[in-house]
């Protein structure tokens, strides 16, 4: 049998690329797949006139029924892959877990959450939009709460250049469909499945083919779709969030920095807390820019991380199959290697212990298996200036800081999410204040939950539309 084989898709159409890049299982080395590669010549000439003519013209109540039924074929479906061949949904998990390293039970996790998205596509274009009447979309005009309103797309498509560490961010950029928006996709080297299967599912409830584009590409070719999309997401590192600052056609997803918050009202009862930190800190393999990578506290900073750490060191590496499998392989040790390694450099300086090597067995780097692994960390810093106090890695990593409540927002800057376990009233008035924090789970509620009446990281609604004034005679 031969091996699978995901091609480029230009404007929906199947492109068979002369050159093929090769997708190897992390565990054996061995070829699993082959994808289609293009440079950024071709990029450029499809994206020198794009249009929005293919998804104008549906009813968004039409898109929501595709959407539907789309979340049924991506969970269920036999979908198709390239030279005539399908995949089951096991063979997506299979296939994912050989290139990528992550365990099958955290792949159906993400699997149910972009189902949720399918599913949830009112709720969240409700929230978005903030209750606009989706018709306007439909008319270009219409009227909200006895206002008129007019919206206009700032772009023809959506550029989206995804990373390999999580299959969910695929969640982000799907609601730009339903919102009448053509995407253009630059899959991650390692994993490539997702979008590509997403795709297949919306094209099997009938999406027009011609909204999707996915071009698998180097460098040149990603910054070709940054380049000719008006609007464009990337992913990436503070580096990729430094460059883009100030540009408002790119929606940079970068470091979450998210954070748990205890109050001094509350933090005489921290041992209550300690499972839903955990969890903000570990769940999906500490590999989402929601999971805590920070824990502030007044006071018992030093308990607090013993407690956190105790419980984080009892997560071993388990077999990709394992249904109680935690922690994600690495698809390039190296990458493991260096965080292993800034990790191991931050503790040098004075001021902050690995509180898990005491109850780890061996080091934080192992190989399983054939996979490398990095084991979960739990840091103690003596001050918020430490260089391992404001660090993510994808792994689970936290620090646990002591900072006086009084100058935890001047301190903790920049967070995705907060979950601040207080109701000290003056302290949550000052929480809504903050502008450094865009998600604020008030109460003990892990960073890792969302909702979907409420946006992640940016209103992509925002994004990729914007009213215009209208007056009619």
């Amino acid at each position: 049998m031969s091996l699978p084989y995901l091609p480029t898709l230009r404007r929906g159409q199947v492109y068979e690329s002369l050159e093929k890049a090769e997708l190897k299982s992390v565990k054996s080395g061995e070829l699993v797949a082959h994808v289609g590669q293009v440079n950024a010549g071709v990029i450029r000439r499809d994206l020198r006139k794009p249009s929005r003519a293919c998804l104008r013209d549906i009813p968004v109540a039409r898109l929501l029924e595709i959407c539907a039924d789309a979340g049924k074929h991506f969970m269920e479906s036999a979908l198709p892959l390239g030279d005539g061949q399908v995949q089951t949904p096991d063979d997506y998990i299979a296939q994912l877990a050989a290139t990528s390293g992550l365990p099958h039970v955290m792949i159906r996790r993400n699997m149910a959450k972009i189902n949720q998205v399918f599913t949830q596509m009112p709720t969240i274009l409700k929230g978005l939009t903030r209750g606009m009447p989706l018709d306007v979309l439909d008319n270009g005009y219409g009227e909200q709460n006895g206002v008129p309103v007019s919206y206009y797309a700032t772009t023809a498509a959506l550029g989206v250049v995804l990373p390999s560490n999580s299959p969910g961010v695929n969640s982000l950029w799907i609601p730009c469909i339903a919102l009448k928006i053509p995407i253009v996709l630059k899959p991650g080297r390692e994993e490539p499945w997702t979008p590509f299967r997403i795709i297949q599912a919306f094209l099997a409830a009938g999406a027009p083919p011609e909204a999707f584009s996915f071009y698998p590409t180097d460098h040149e070719g990603s910054a070709a779709v940054m380049e000719h999309c008006k609007r464009a997401i990337i992913f990436g590192d503070q580096a990729t969030v430094e460059r883009y600052a100030g540009n408002p056609g790119v929606s940079v997803h970068g470091p979450g920095w998210s954070k748990v918050l205890i109050g001094e009202d509350k933090i005489e009862r921290w041992p209550e807390f300690i499972d839903v930190i955990a969890s903000s800190i570990a769940d999906n393999g500490g590999r989402s820019c929601i999971n805590a990578s920070a824990v502030v506290v007044p006071k018992y900073g030093a308990e607090i991380a013993d407690a956190l750490a105790k419980k984080l060191a009892a997560i071993e590496p388990r077999p990709a199959s394992d249904p109680d499998a935690v922690l994600s392989g690495f698809a390039n040790p190296k990458m493991a290697e260096w965080m292993d390694g800034a990790v191991t450099d931050g503790l040098k300086t004075s001021g902050a212990e690995d509180v898990t090597a005491k109850y780890r067995t061996g080091e934080r780097l192992v190989e399983l298996d054939g996979s490398t692994y990095l084991r979960p960390t739990i840091v103690r810093c003596n001050n918020f200036q430490h260089p391992l106090s404001n660090k993510e890695y994808l792994f689970p990593y936290a620090s646990v800081v002591e900072v006086p409540q009084s100058e935890m927002l001047s301190q903790i800057g920049p967070s995705l999410v907060v979950m601040a376990i207080t109701e000290d009233q003056a302290f949550i008035d000052q929480l809504f204040d903050c502008p450094l924090i865009d998600r604020l789970n008030l109460g003990p509620i892990s960073t890792m939950v969302t909702s979907w009446d409420q946006p992640h990281e940016g209103n992509l609604f925002e994004f990729l539309y914007k009213r215009r004034s209208l007056q009619r005679a």
